[in-house]
């Protein structure tokens, strides 16, 4: 990437400090790494915690004639899930699409990664007892071992979440350009929670039917002796809510900081951006 060099940029901003190409270069950079960064570790926490356990937010008793009440739940990979999009919209925003989709990318090739050292951790020969056929022994409650329990609940949930994501993330980055192009650059809120609320709908819709049809992976919150469709509506209808409630408030820090960071790095305030592809992507050649 070549160096930018933004005069008019700066001089749309009074009383700053002019920065040097390399100031401004290393700027520039260490902020789109500490917003990738936070993703993708983000992103790789989430499908390792995954569905190792549900939260119960609430329950409803929908008919006191039977007993019972129904669980309103999230799975724990769900929490930090939000921040996700957060960040590519920060990305979309400061750097343009190119990079977002870039990010995008990299984080299905990180948690490829991660399942590939999952898979060598449980297939090269370890401490565990064996039984005669060679599977490892269940322990007095007739689990396997830590590891191999986190291994495929992380296999499950990986799968369905990575098919989910790369839909949801690239609907996320693609719906923010298209409002972003169609307001002109103005309305900040609009373009952050119009993308995150649609690629989020599509994400959960996705990664709770794979993951019932494809793992084992809601065996612990799906009862199918009790309706699956409603249980898996019910599922789909709270980790919605839940996702689109963290999404209303991310608009506060996304709409407060993205002025702030164009003017840190000196890029054109929003609404005065040359280009749909971003102030980065025209000024500093990297969208």
């Amino acid at each position: 990437m070549d160096a930018p060099t933004l005069p008019s940029a700066q001089h749309r901003y009074k009383n700053l400090q002019t920065l040097s190409e390399e100031r401004l270069y290393a700027r520039r950079e260490g902020v789109f790494l500490l917003l990738s960064g936070l993703f993708l570790g983000t992103l790789t926490m989430l499908n390792i915690l995954g569905i190792t356990r549900f939260i119960r937010l609430f329950e409803i008793d929908f008919d006191a004639s039977t007993p019972g009440a129904t669980a309103f739940a999230v799975a724990v990979g769900v929490l930090p899930y939000p921040i996700t999009f957060l960040c590519t919209d920060f990305i979309s925003e400061l750097y343009g699409r190119r990079r977002a989709s870039l990010v995008v990318w990299i984080g299905l090739v990180l948690n490829i990664w991660v399942i590939a050292v999952l898979w060598l951790g449980g297939a090269l020969p370890g401490f565990e007892d064996r039984l005669a056929d060679g599977s490892i022994a269940p322990d007095s409650a007739g689990r396997q071992p830590v590891f191999f329990e986190v291994r495929a609940l992380a296999f499950g949930a990986v799968t369905a979440s990575m098919i989910a994501y790369l839909i949801a993330q690239f609907v996320d980055v693609y719906v923010f350009h298209f409002w972003k192009n169609l307001t002109k650059g103005k309305y900040l809120w609009l373009r952050n929670n119009g993308s995150t609320l649609v690629s989020q709908l599509i994400d959960t819709i996705a990664v709770i039917l794979i993951t019932y049809f494809a793992t084992t992976g809601l065996d612990q919150v799906v009862d199918p002796s009790k309706g699956v469709a409603g249980q898996l509506l019910i599922l789909i209808a709270t980790g919605y809510l839940f996702k689109f409630g963290v999404a209303l408030l991310d608009t506060i820090p996304f709409v407060l900081g993205a002025p702030r960071l164009a003017r840190f790095l000196r890029l054109p305030p929003p609404g005065h951006w040359p280009s749909p592809g971003g102030p980065a992507a025209v000024e500093a050649g990297v969208g």
